[in-house]
């Protein structure tokens, strides 16, 4: 086995912790991007949820019977 010379040993060792500290860097950075993406997803599938319902809500609501004044003043004196 060849012996470096110690300023070989620190240039490699340097180097090491840099690419080290890349590479962790790099890892969050995509955990993070993951970790968005199913936010973003979900968001979207909720509001996709809400949308419905309110559609579904102003459906029921157009084809429920009025209610009469005589009722709406029965309702509001109780």
């Amino acid at each position: 086995m060849a012996e470096h010379s110690k300023q070989r040993i620190d240039a490699d060792n340097n180097f090491l912790k840099i690419q080290t500290q890349s590479l962790a860097r790099n890892r969050i950075i995509s955990e993070t991007d993951v970790i968005a993406q199913a936010r973003d997803a979900k968001t979207a599938k909720l509001r996709e949820l809400r949308l419905q319902k309110e559609a579904l809500d102003r459906a029921a609501l157009a084809l429920a019977p009025a209610r009469s004044k005589t009722a709406r003043r029965k309702t509001a004196q109780s």
